[in-house]
């Protein structure tokens, strides 16, 4: 049975936790929430891993991704998100879910100001930006210096018009689909072969 339709400025948290829980976000030109048929296949192909991971989402926007991530078993997610109007709804948003601040981080600032700084290491990032606006490939060489744990996996969406971009050394594809006017798809950073002894 389909999902009833969402009011304006809604988000439906599909699965997990808060399956079904409905939460408001703002508003803003250009913003594109993944739809639901996308993060369902998605967080699919991410069920085997998914639990216990630390999650990185970039252009976070509505935070459908990472929101879902944290519903499904993620242990805790990033937000960044330059737009305040956009960080404040995210804010509120964790909020109303009842999320404990530990497991959840709203960070206000430029996705490219945000990876200049001090890395830490993430098992699964969501790289979603406004189609167009940013190059994919640059965005996947900065997460490769020292932003990416061992195996973690990388989800890139861009226009269906446009190529997915090379992916460092040491990355592979693991799934790509299309749906409507997007091309999405699922990358893994190879784990590290352990030293000899």
């Amino acid at each position: 049975m389909p999902a009833p339709p969402l009011a304006p400025g809604t988000l439906r948290i599909i699965a997990g936790e808060w399956r079904g829980r409905r939460v408001p976000v703002g508003d803003a030109a250009g913003l594109r929430p993944t739809p639901d048929r996308i993060r369902e296949t998605l967080f699919n192909w991410l069920a085997p891993v998914l639990p216990g991971m630390h999650c990185l989402d970039l252009f976070a926007g509505t935070g459908a991704l990472g929101l879902e991530a944290l519903s499904r078993g993620a242990a805790q997610a990033c937000f960044v998100e330059a737009q305040p109007a956009l960080a404040r709804a995210l804010e509120q948003a964790l909020a109303r879910l009842g999320c404990e601040p530990a497991r959840a981080r709203v960070v206000r600032a430029d996705a490219l100001q945000y990876l200049a700084g001090p890395p830490r290491a993430f098992d699964l990032v969501f790289l979603d930006p406004p189609f167009g606006a940013v190059d994919l490939g640059r965005l996947c060489t900065l997460l490769d210096g020292g932003w990416l744990a061992d195996g973690a996996r990388i989800y890139l969406e861009m226009a269906r018009s446009a190529s997915l971009p090379p992916l460092p050394p040491g990355w592979e594809l693991l799934r790509e689909k299309e749906a409507g006017q997007v091309r999405y798809a699922l990358a893994r950073r190879r784990p590290s072969m352990p030293e000899e002894a």
